[in-house]
This record gives structure tokens, sequence and C-alpha cells, in this order.
């Protein structure tokens, strides 16, 4: 709970207070709990993972969290949210790699990748690092799905900015991604210290040229996994159809995958072996093989 950070748009270290982290053995147990019940998906989640443990043990320790949960047999997906990108524990990629369990998903909100931008905004981290991280994160994990987010018309930000960033988005091909116009929130470092510059008619269409680009980037992705087998975990039904989300999708956020041969035995929080038939900008189709 709570975040560290001093990013210029956020008042969630003023609503939340500091970071505050949860002992490995206590949320070791409640997973294990969890399990007896019967979940199978569990979802690390914090304002910036990244953080996990210093409060505690003056040391990061999320790699050690992660690896003792990932011994929890009965725990077929354990996923990350919110890993910021300054400070990325390195430690946690060959875990990701190599632990079947541990779900070669993460979500490593960038925001912007101007020097200029990153340093208005207090990312704490240069546009050369940010590329440098994520293609160590690729080349350590290839088969890595990458979420970010991105903000859009923060004070100082120009045309020039803009198209940076654009660029950054087309080359990198995020498989999913979020984007938000700025928001002028009361308290915040960009309230206090920035005029609100940027039109909100300027930052909506900022908004809408990085969805566009991302909506090419997610189509030419999907089309990509028809034709191959992906491990789904069946959430529910809607109308006639079962939907369901492969490693590389969070639930209500990311893709969906929606299972078509109704004739087979479908349970929901049940893991079948789906092969893709056909796919749309944020949707897979697929039929159950097992």
């Amino acid at each position: 709970e709570g975040c560290d950070r001093k990013c210029s748009f956020c008042s969630i270290p003023d609503i939340r207070g500091k970071h505050i982290s949860r002992t490995i053995e206590d949320l070791v147990e409640e997973t294990k709990k969890l399990a007896e019940k019967g979940v199978k998906e569990i979802i690390l989640i914090a304002q910036d993972l990244t953080y996990y443990g210093l409060d505690l043990y003056k040391d990061r320790r999320l790699g050690e969290l992660i690896s003792q949960i990932s011994d929890i047999k009965s725990i077929e997906w354990i996923r990350l949210h919110y890993a910021f990108p300054t400070n990325f524990p390195l430690d946690i990629l060959p875990l990701i790699g190599e632990k079947p369990n541990i779900c070669k998903y993460i979500d490593i909100p960038v925001q912007h990748i101007t020097d200029k931008m990153l340093n208005i905004m207090r990312r704490g981290i240069s546009r050369k690092e940010t590329y440098l991280l994520l293609e160590k994160i690729r080349k350590e994990i290839p088969d890595v799905a990458l979420r970010t987010t991105i903000m859009v018309g923060h004070p100082g930000e120009s045309e020039k900015d803009f198209r940076a960033l654009k660029q950054f988005i087309s080359e990198v091909q995020f498989d999913r991604l979020g984007v938000f116009a700025y928001s002028y929130e009361e308290d915040t470092y960009s309230y206090n210290h920035y005029k609100d510059s940027n039109p909100e008619k300027l930052k909506e269409d900022r908004k809408n040229e990085i969805l566009e680009i991302q909506e090419s980037i997610s189509m030419h992705l999907n089309y990509n996994k028809i034709g191959k087998l992906f491990k789904v975990i069946v959430d529910g039904r809607e109308g006639e159809y079962f939907t369901g989300r492969t490693e590389y999708d969070s639930p209500e956020i990311d893709n969906e995958v929606i299972i078509t041969n109704t004739d087979k035995q479908i349970k929901p929080g049940e893991f079948y072996q789906v092969k893709i038939t056909d796919a749309e900008t944020y949707d897979l189709f697929g039929e159950v093989i097992q």
C-alpha cells in the first residue's frame, strides 16, 4: 500500500501515504489459504512493486516473494502489476523466464519517453535507460508481454515531444497499452509548479492518436496468434460463449479469448488448451482442444 515516488502528476502518495510492505511470510500464508479454497491465479499488485521489502528488510525483496509464492504448486498463475521502470529489480527476470507459474507479463508504466518530459514528470529515468530496460526484459524473456501506461498532454509536452512518443510506441510495440490525458489534480507537483498549458481538445486528440497506433499494433500481434495453442483460464460465460484469458492478459483491462465451441464441458475457473481460430483488435477467438 502507498507509494514513495514523487511523480509530478500523481496525488497517490498524499492520499495513501508512504509505501508499506506486508511480510513475505504473511503474503505466502494468505496465498496458501486462497489456494486451499481453489484459487488458481494470484495478482500481486502495488502502486510500485519494485519498492517491495525496502521498508521491512532495507532491501528489495520482490524476487524472493514471487519465488516463494511460485513454490505453492496449486497456484497456476502469478501476475505482477505496476513495476516502476526506475530501479527495476532485474533479479526477477530469470524467475519469470524459468518458473512456469509466473506469468510472462510485466506491467511497467513508462508514461513518456523524451528526457525533457521524463524530467518534468519527475520519473527518475532517462530515454536511453528506458529503451535499455525494455530491450533487456525482452532479451531475457523473449515471449514476455509488456503492458505500459502513457500520459499525454502533461504541462510542457510540445508537438516535438509528442512525435517522439508516437515513434517510441511504434518502435517498441507494447503488447498492451493504456493511455491517459493529463488531468490537473490539486496539490500535485504539477498543479503547484506548472500551468496546464495544453487545451483539453489537444489532450484528447493526442490520446486518440496513441490509441490508433496501438490498435494497429494489437491487431497485428493478435493475428499472429491465429493457429497457435494457448493455456487459457475461463472467467465466465457471456451470452452463448465462454470467455477467458491467456497468461498475457490481466482481468478487466486486457484481451479476452472468446471460446466458440460451447458443446465442450467447460467450467469457469478451470484452465484449458485453446487453439486460436480468429482475431480482432482486442479479442481472440478459439476452440478448446482439451
